[in-house]
């Protein structure tokens, strides 16, 4: 499976709750933070809903 570098480039202050938990969910925590996830439909998912939020970058 591909995986994703997800970097969180925004702040969360006045987000709606379901984006700050989905942000926490994914596992970042500030801004300019980034995890590396494997890419499945959930993970996906969970990055459409936050994809104002964030930057992803394929990781070969």
């Amino acid at each position: 499976m591909a995986k994703v570098k997800v970097t969180l480039v925004k702040g969360l202050m006045g987000r709606k709750p379901n984006q700050v938990k989905t942000v926490k969910a994914l596992g970042l925590t500030k801004r300019n933070s980034s995890v590396v996830r494997e890419e499945n439909d959930a993970i996906n998912g969970m990055i459409n809903t936050i994809r104002h939020l964030v930057k992803v970058e394929e990781v070969k």
